[in-house]
């Protein structure tokens, strides 16, 4: 989901959400532009150079860099494992649709996992609120992913009618989903980021133009400033631990971590 597509889409939903709080649309993946090492990237507060994931077909038992620091395991240090280790009673969830995506995590730090088969991503997003709902006592975190914005891309091209499509269908979904935790009492309390891998030129990306490589970042929430749009905000994908660290209070940072909390 890519800058490009931001500004050319209709998202309703989106903007609602984000008038509540900041956008960047001037925020940098990490490199390459490549899926797996921007959501390790987004989730363990580093990059590539530090958490070792350079492609897509990253695994534990087979990857070329290795990471510079490692849990009990040998995955690098996720949020999902600072939370479970500093906060109390603290619920995790990740949802996702593209298989390869939770390979870089460690699981024993996430209380549910799912997997929607084929793109779909309906059910997940009716899982994610049934998860909020049934811990809604408890600091819950939740990863929720949709893959199909990307399929688009490299089906029909980057910027195409179906790409642009793809992001408005995402968008409907999102406001069901957001609609739902209001009428459950649940919207005010919680944060809610956006966030996103890379763009896109052509059919594919994983290069260092500015369609790859600048993508939207918003977060709302409790505490969250009004600032709507910030241009020429330095901001990165290994930033957004950080911000999800500071919200739950956390107390400890592992050193190897490099991203920066934005002020």
């Amino acid at each position: 989901f890519s800058t490009e597509g931001f500004k050319a889409s209709r998202h309703p939903n989106l903007d609602k959400m984000i008038s509540a709080g900041v956008l960047s649309l001037t925020t940098r993946p990490v490199m390459p532009s490549v899926t797996l090492p921007n959501w390790t990237s987004h989730l363990t507060g580093s990059g590539p150079e530090e958490h070792g994931v350079t492609n897509n077909n990253w695994t534990l038992a087979k990857h070329e860099l290795e990471p510079i620091d490692t849990d009990s395991d040998g995955y690098y240090p996720s949020i999902f494992k600072l939370l479970k280790e500093q906060v109390r009673h603290v619920k995790t969830a990740f949802f996702y649709n593209w298989a390869e995506l939770i390979n870089t995590m460690n699981r024993k730090y996430i209380d549910e996992v799912s997997f929607e088969k084929n793109g779909r991503f309906k059910d997940n997003y009716q899982k994610a609120y049934d998860f909020i709902v049934q811990n809604k006592a408890d600091p819950t975190f939740v990863f929720l992913y949709s893959v199909h914005t990307d399929h688009a891309g490299h089906k029909y091209k980057w910027m195409s009618p179906q790409y642009i499509t793809a992001i408005e269908s995402a968008d409907t979904a999102i406001g069901v989903f957001l609609d739902k935790l209001k009428e459950a009492g649940l919207y005010n309390s919680t944060h809610f980021l956006l966030i996103t891998d890379h763009g896109g030129i052509g059919n594919g990306h994983g290069g260092v133009s500015m369609k790859e490589m600048q993508v939207p970042w918003a977060i709302t929430g409790p505490k969250i400033r009004h600032l709507s749009s910030i241009d020429n905000l330095y901001n990165s994908n290994k930033n957004t631990s950080l911000v999800v660290a500071r919200i739950f209070g956390l107390k400890y940072i592992p050193a190897s971590w490099t991203g920066v909390l934005l002020k």
